[in-house]
C-alpha cells in the first residue's frame, strides 16, 4: 500500500507541474493545447540527453529549454502573428507525436543509470512540484508581476493603456509556462518511468490540461486536482492492490480519460458558465493587436 501511495504521488508531481506551466500561461491569455506534444519533447530529449552524457543534470536543463523553444514558438503564432491558439498547440502536438518517435526509436529501452535517490522515501521532485505550486500562487495573487498578468489576461486593451506590455507579459508566460512543461515531461522519462517507448505519455498531457480548467485557475486546487488524478492513474494501473476483483484492471484504465472528458464536458455547460465563469480568464484565446 505504501509502494501504492508513493506512485500516485509521482504521477501526481508530474501533472502538477505540466498544470502549472499551463496555468500560467492561460492567466495571460494564451492557451496551450499542445501541452503533450511539448512534454513529449522534453521527455524524449531529456532521456537521450541524460543516456548519452551519463548526466541526469544535463538532460533536465535540456528538458526544460527545448519547452521554453516550444513556449515561445507557440508565442510567436499567437502573440506576435495572431494566429489561432488552438490550431498553433495542435500543431505542436503532432509535431512533438511525430519527431519524437522518429528521434527516440534508436534509445527505445531502459534509461540504465543508476534512479535518482529518494527523500523521505519520495522523488524529490514531489517536494519540488509543491514549492512551485506554493510560489506560482503567490505570484499570481500577492504581486505586482501577478497583477499584470491577471490584467493582461483579463482586459489587454486596458492593460496597455495602463503602460503594460501585453506582449513582453504573454511571451514571458508561454515561455515559462513552456519550461514547465518540459521539466515534467523529463521528469516522467528520467524518474517516474525511465523507459523509453513510443508515445509513451499516453495523453498525460491531456489530463493535465484538463486539470487546469478542474482547478478553476487556482494553482492550490490544481494540486488537490493532481493528488486526486494521480490516485486514479495508479488505480487505473494496479486496481487490485486496492480494490481486487472489481471490475476489469482495462476499464479502470479508462477511468482517468473518462473523467477528463466529464469535466470538460461540465466545463462547456450554460450552468458552469454561469456560476463559474468569472474564474476563467476572460481574454483566454483570444488574439490581442495593439491599436495604433
Amino acid at each position: 500500500m505504501w509502494e501504492f501511495s508513493v506512485r500516485s504521488l509521482d504521477a501526481s508531481t508530474i501533472f502538477l507541474i505540466a498544470g502549472l506551466g499551463e496555468l500560467f500561461g492561460q492567466r495571460s491569455g494564451i492557451i496551450n493545447v499542445g501541452i503533450e506534444g511539448v512534454m513529449l519533447f522534453g521527455a524524449t530529449l531529456g532521456f537521450i540527453t541524460a543516456q548519452t552524457t551519463g548526466s541526469y543534470l544535463l538532460g533536465f536543463l535540456i528538458a526544460i529549454a527545448i519547452g521554453g523553444l516550444l513556449g515561445l514558438l507557440h508565442g510567436f503564432f499567437s502573440i506576435t502573428l495572431g494566429g489561432d491558439q488552438v490550431v498553433s498547440g495542435m500543431g505542436i502536438w503532432i509535431l512533438g507525436f511525430g519527431l519524437t518517435t522518429y528521434m527516440g526509436s534508436p534509445f527505445t529501452g531502459p534509461l540504465g543509470m543508476e534512479r535518482i535517490p529518494t527523500i523521505l522515501g519520495l522523488s524529490p521532485f514531489f517536494y519540488v512540484g509543491i514549492i512551485l505550486a506554493v510560489l506560482i500562487w503567490f505570484i499570481l495573487a500577492r504581486t505586482s508581476l501577478g497583477l499584470r498578468i491577471r490584467s493582461v489576461g483579463e482586459n489587454p486593451s486596458v492593460a496597455e493603456v495602463s503602460g503594460i506590455s501585453v506582449a513582453k507579459t504573454r511571451y514571458f508566460c508561454v515561455i515559462s509556462g513552456g519550461m514547465l512543461m518540459g521539466f515534467a515531461g523529463a521528469i516522467y522519462a528520467l524518474d517516474f518511468n525511465p523507459v523509453w517507448s513510443y508515445n509513451f505519455l499516453l495523453g498525460w498531457g491531456f489530463i493535465a490540461l484538463a486539470l487546469v480548467f478542474f482547478s478553476m485557475w487556482n494553482p492550490l486546487i490544481l494540486m488537490a486536482g493532481s493528488l486526486l488524478f494521480g490516485t486514479l492513474w495508479q488505480l487505473s494501473l494496479n486496481p487490485q492492490l486496492v480494490l481486487p476483483g472489481i471490475m476489469s484492471r482495462y476499464v479502470w484504465r479508462m477511468v482517468p480519460f473518462a473523467i477528463t472528458l466529464g469535466v470538460l464536458l461540465l466545463m462547456s455547460t450554460k450552468w458552469f458558465r454561469s456560476r463559474w465563469g468569472a474564474a476563467k480568464p476572460e481574454a483566454l484565446g483570444q488574439p490581442y493587436v495593439k491599436d495604433t
